[in-house]
């Protein structure tokens, strides 16, 4: 699959799969280096915008490296770059750690993967089929 991106910045970085295994690929900022504080979020430009095929989707996620080493996440958990979308990905960290960390203009940022999605087709109906579980909520499946 071909993933057509515009450069928006001379300074935007091609993404790059680190390895022939790795499932995502990396995406670095653009942005000038700067902290990000204990508790608080700071927005990165990452100087690109994706062409994603139809049918597929780009999800972004935090670098497993940021969490473990420095308590960083993005702030929605998951970005979702929709098909039809052509504006620059924009990417705001959160510092959920108990130190400032530095964030170099140039560094990985996070991770995306583009994979295939299909729209469901949604229909009201008087009825749900019965299933063992049924209308069993929170726990309702075991213990802990």
């Amino acid at each position: 699959m071909q993933v057509k991106i515009k450069k928006l910045t001379p300074t935007a970085q091609m993404p790059v799969y680190a390895t022939p295994g790795s499932a995502c690929f990396d995406i670095c900022t653009t942005s000038m280096s700067g902290y990000i504080q204990p508790g608080t979020s700071v927005v990165f430009a990452t100087g690109l915008s994706f062409e994603i095929p139809e049918g597929h989707v780009m999800k972004v996620f935090s670098r497993s490296g940021h969490g473990f080493k420095h308590g960083l996440r993005l702030v929605n958990s998951t970005g979702i770059i929709d098909s039809d979308y052509r504006g620059e990905l924009m990417v705001k960290l959160h510092n959920d750690g108990g130190k400032s960390v530095l964030i170099e203009s140039g560094e990985r940022i996070a991770q995306g993967m583009i994979v295939p999605v299909e729209q469901a087709e949604f229909v009201f109906a008087d009825s749900l089929s019965d299933t063992e579980r049924g209308t069993g909520g929170l726990g309702s499946t075991g213990t802990v």
